[in-house]
């Protein structure tokens, strides 16, 4: 098996380091000198096989089994499209697009050539939360009536990333619901067993804005008189963990002297309130299923750790599941306050790998897709466009503040996409 990496940031690294050796990584495009070597020297790709730009790499042809497509989001439907008239198969990173018209075209395209896309949905391929789905599917708890469910993003990620980071701004990449959020609209899409009927949605940018920058600070940590009682400041957020996430992203050098260097120049050093960014910090979302499971959604900064939560109140007792401790509990409801519950822990089996074992879960399935002729991946593009669906409506629903109902959208979507061709 014989893949392409483009875009050799952490996440394409990610899935080709899954694939390797399994598969052959021959190939890799990214703009930046770095990352193409490294990706070169870590997967021992020739020379000539190393590209500056896609263009360059799509104009050899089809020369390898699939590709993987982990660049940024806006660059995802373009690259994306000429891949599939290329007739390649393809690992693609989340989002598949802000754009719900060009997720839509990317589907209809895969279906038109026949070709496979697997969307990195990676929570669907933990064994945490494929054991939440298999005690809801056993049924021993009746119908599902209810979830809570919460991204716990960790304020310090969401500094990084959706402040300092490439995701900072709507306009560059992608509204955070469907940036960081995909994932958790195909989670609870795939728990409820259904598609949603309509969706409402809260949440703004409550706190890493100017006006809540410290009295003394500067636009860099590096001379901001402020820094010495600022959490947030770039030299306590990256030296004490170089060498492993997110400092990594800061500078390829990872020494004391590379980081500083890229602090006093580079965008993570900048000021996280004195900042372009302009994604939500948190957001509340409501979502009513076809089949008349209710969902409340919280994405929230504001946390200490980054985890997921989730309670699911069926009609005969409850499942509760906290994926950083790896614990899921399922309750029976008893018949009064003095008798005792009927409760068991469920510890998942632990796998290596990012996203608890996701991660290498996910690119196993998709080698296996490819390996055989036929069959479906668990994240599909067919299954995987209903949660960008989702996600899309949540923020038209806070940026309109109404209700959103899902077939209205999707109905008006197709018309567009059949009109623009």
């Amino acid at each position: 098996m014989k893949l392409a990496l483009i875009g050799a940031g952490q996440r394409g690294m990610i899935y080709s380091s899954s694939a390797f050796p399994r598969a052959e990584i021959i190939a890799v495009t990214d703009p930046d000198e770095g990352r193409r070597r490294a990706a070169a020297e870590q997967f021992g790709i020739a020379p000539e096989r190393r590209y500056a730009s896609v263009e360059e790499f799509y104009r050899q042809g089809k020369i390898c089994d699939a590709v993987i497509i982990a660049s940024m989001d806006r660059d995802h439907y373009a690259q994306t499209m000429q891949a599939l008239e290329l007739g390649y198969d393809i690992l693609l990173e989340k989002p598949i697009s802000p754009s719900p018209e060009e997720c839509v075209k990317i589907q209809q395209k895969a279906n038109e050539k026949g070709r496979k896309v697997t969307v990195c949905h990676v929570l669907r391929y933990t064994n945490f939360y494929s054991e939440i789905k298999n005690l809801i599917d056993r049924g021993e708890l009746g119908k599902v009536l209810t979830i809570q469910h919460n991204e716990n993003i960790g304020n310090f990620h969401m500094a990084h990333s959706f402040v300092r980071g490439n995701w900072r701004r709507s306009d560059l990449s992608s509204p955070l619901i469907m940036q960081k959020s995909c994932h958790d609209m195909d989670l609870l899409a795939w728990l409820a067993d259904s598609d949603a009927k309509r969706i409402s949605s809260y949440g703004d940018l409550a706190f890493f804005k100017e006006e809540n920058a410290p009295p003394d600070s500067s636009d860099r940590c590096v001379t901001c008189k402020a820094a010495k009682d600022c959490r947030f400041d770039a030299r306590k957020m990256y030296l004490p963990i170089a060498g492993g996430w997110p400092a990594t992203v800061v500078a390829e050098d990872q020494s004391e002297e590379g980081l500083l260097k890229a602090l006093e120049s580079g965008p993570y050093g900048r000021c996280v309130f004195r900042n372009d960014n302009d994604v939500c910090d948190n957001q509340v979302s409501i979502i009513e299923f076809k089949n008349g499971v209710k969902v409340t959604f919280h994405l929230s900064a504001f946390t200490n750790k980054m985890h997921r939560t989730i309670k699911i109140m069926c009609e005969h007792g409850e499942i509760r599941g906290d994926d950083s401790r790896n614990i899921i509990e399922v309750t029976k409801f008893a018949s009064n306050m003095a008798e005792g519950q009927e409760q068991r822990i469920i510890r998942p089996a632990t796998v290596s790998g990012g996203h608890n074992g996701g991660d290498t879960g996910l690119m196993n399935d998709f080698l296996n897709e490819l390996e055989r002729s036929g069959g479906e991946s668990r994240s599909s593009i067919d299954k995987s466009v209903e949660s960008h669906l989702m996600a899309y409506a949540a923020e038209k629903a806070r940026l309109t503040g109404t209700v959103v109902d899902m077939d209205r959208m999707k109905s008006e979507l197709l018309e567009a996409v059949s009109v623009s061709g």
